[in-house]
């Protein structure tokens, strides 16, 4: 009798802890980090392995306030709905800080911002956002080029794309006249597709930020990740994965050491 009640009792104490949210902190186990495998220099895999400025310096922040991670490939349309549905523990992916993407996850401190490129094929007549009037324009579905797209130009056809490979290709293969997109990557096209003669006719910087994304209501990660964010900055390190990755892109005053 006495047994059985003994387990009783250890039962419930069970199910009140885990009712109270007793399970693993953040730093005690593997955090699953959703990113992409095809977008350079942001997020992308080189030899096996996940890189990438976002990639580096998340694993950078980590290093500071001793998280461990795990780099999974997904697409980013997905992205956003896997971490609120706690497939994911982080997304990293130059994820612009929207306020409608605000609605469904949480963000980190910004760690830069978002500047905007038209990239097109060398000889297109394309040179600024009204030439795009009745074209067909790739867009990664439900970035902030998506949404510049239909708003700057709503003539415009936007051919939406759940992930960078797949756009990039139609661009190449003369499926779309332009594509919009993120500078760093529109950049990296250019140097990585030689062959196929690609140009970056236009950029604009916007002032929207980039942040890694949390499930909402995880405080705790978010704030370590905050944490660990100012560490990177002041000790330099921000500076040097942004000079490795983006050497042409501007470095905001608030992230220099």
């Amino acid at each position: 009798m006495k047994k059985t009640l003994l387990a009783t009792l250890a039962a419930g104490l069970v199910a009140v802890l885990a009712a109270c949210g007793g399970g693993e902190s953040a730093t005690e186990k593997t955090l699953r980090v959703g990113t992409l495998s095809d977008a350079p220099p942001n997020v992308y895999v080189e030899n096996g392995t996940f890189t990438g400025f976002d990639n580096e310096l998340l694993r950078a922040i980590a290093a500071k306030q001793n998280l461990k991670l795990e780099f999974v490939s997904t697409d980013f349309s997905s992205l956003l709905g896997q971490v609120a549905n706690n497939q994911f523990d982080i997304g990293s992916s130059a994820i612009a800080q929207t306020d409608e993407r605000k609605k469904n996850v949480d963000f980190s401190s910004p760690y830069n911002f978002e500047v905007m490129s038209i990239q097109t094929k060398d000889g297109s007549p394309i040179t600024e956002e009204k030439a795009l009037s009745g074209k067909r324009v790739a867009v990664i579905q439900a970035t902030v080029g998506d949404k510049w797209l239909t708003s700057t130009v709503p003539d415009a056809q936007a051919v939406r794309f759940p992930g960078y490979a797949p756009a990039l290709a139609a661009l190449k293969s003369g499926a779309v006249d332009a594509y919009i997109l993120d500078q760093a990557i529109a950049e990296s096209n250019v140097k990585e597709s030689a062959d196929a003669k690609l140009k970056v006719v236009k950029s604009f910087t916007t002032d929207v930020p980039h942040g890694f994304a949390v499930k909402k209501g995880n405080t705790e990660l978010q704030t370590k990740i905050n944490e660990g964010l100012k560490q990177v900055i002041a000790d330099g390190t921000w500076v040097k994965l942004h000079d490795k990755f983006l050497p042409t892109a501007p470095v905001p005053d608030q992230f220099k050491a």
